[in-house]
């Protein structure tokens, strides 16, 4: 006997056939900037506020006006119908467990009182990388950052400072190497009579500039300047940044800078020489 066919087709009660056409409303969050329309009052606007207290949240429209209606159902978000509901609470971001310079953090530590010692660096950019990399640490040792403007005074500026057992000096030097003048510097004033209360340590790189890794800025390598070019000048131009002036140079320092967010971003010629030269400031003396 043939099967009797279906006249009517599916079960027409079958499914969710009560949904309304725009679907069924579902909760979201009441996030700040959510542009949503209230059914009841077609008001359309940017959620600008939420009270939880009142469990209310306020609209802005595009006169800039503005209307508070209750949290809950009757709202349409890009047209489909929505619950809002309070945004959940954004926990507080976790404490550091390390600076930046990649030692332990301590949480809520005092500065300490500065140490006779100090760090002697060449110019503004070495101290403002120091800082940045290792600020928490000096602060928690003591120790405070000085800038010479240049390394050819630095015969001058310790004999005013006067180093001894317990005002140590470590100088940072940019292109330390065989036969450069900094070199000879340096090793006249380790001979002298306060040599062995200074520590000179210096890295390879032309300025400090070149101590952040270069792909920090997108480069596979820092580019050769010729001699006839001012150095950050030729740099400058090779990278597209304007030059023109020592105003635009300082931009430019700050535009690398900001690619500096802990010990990673730079060269390990750099950081194995500030390392060192904050355990000479800070270690007890004989």
């Amino acid at each position: 006997m043939d099967r009797v066919s279906d006249r009517y087709g599916s079960d027409v009660l079958s499914g969710d056939w009560r949904a309304p056409k725009n679907g069924r409303a579902v909760e979201h969050p009441a996030d700040h900037g959510l542009v949503v329309e209230e059914v009841m009052t077609d008001w359309c606007g940017e959620i600008v506020a939420v009270d939880r207290d009142l469990d209310t949240l306020t609209l802005e429209d595009r006169r800039g006006k503005r209307r508070t209606f209750p949290l809950g159902p009757g709202f349409l978000l890009e047209g489909k119908p929505v619950i809002l509901t309070a945004p959940v609470r954004q926990k507080a971001p976790a404490k550091p467990t390390r600076t930046a310079s990649g030692s332990v953090a301590v949480a809520n530590a005092p500065a300490r009182v500065a140490r006779a010692s100090r760090i002697f660096v060449e110019g503004r950019h070495d101290a403002e990388l120091v800082e940045k990399v290792w600020g928490d640490d000096l602060r928690i040792e003591g120790v405070v950052v000085e800038f010479l403007g240049g390394v050819d005074d630095l015969a001058d500026h310790l004999r005013d400072f006067k180093p001894g057992p317990q005002r140590r000096v470590g100088v940072l030097v940019d292109h330390l190497v065989a036969g450069s003048k900094e070199s000879r510097i340096a090793q006249g004033i380790a001979r002298s009579p306060v040599g062995k209360h200074v520590l000179i340590v210096g890295h390879p790189f032309i300025d400090v500039w070149q101590a952040v890794k270069p792909d920090r800025l997108g480069l596979s390598t820092w580019p050769t300047i010729p001699r006839s070019i001012e150095w950050k000048h030729g740099v400058c131009q090779h990278l597209g940044w304007p030059h023109r002036n020592q105003a635009d140079i300082a931009r430019a320092w700050q535009q690398i800078l900001a690619r500096v967010g802990s010990y990673a971003d730079l060269e390990p010629a750099l950081l194995g020489r500030v390392e060192e030269l904050i355990d000479f400031v800070t270690e007890p003396a004989a």
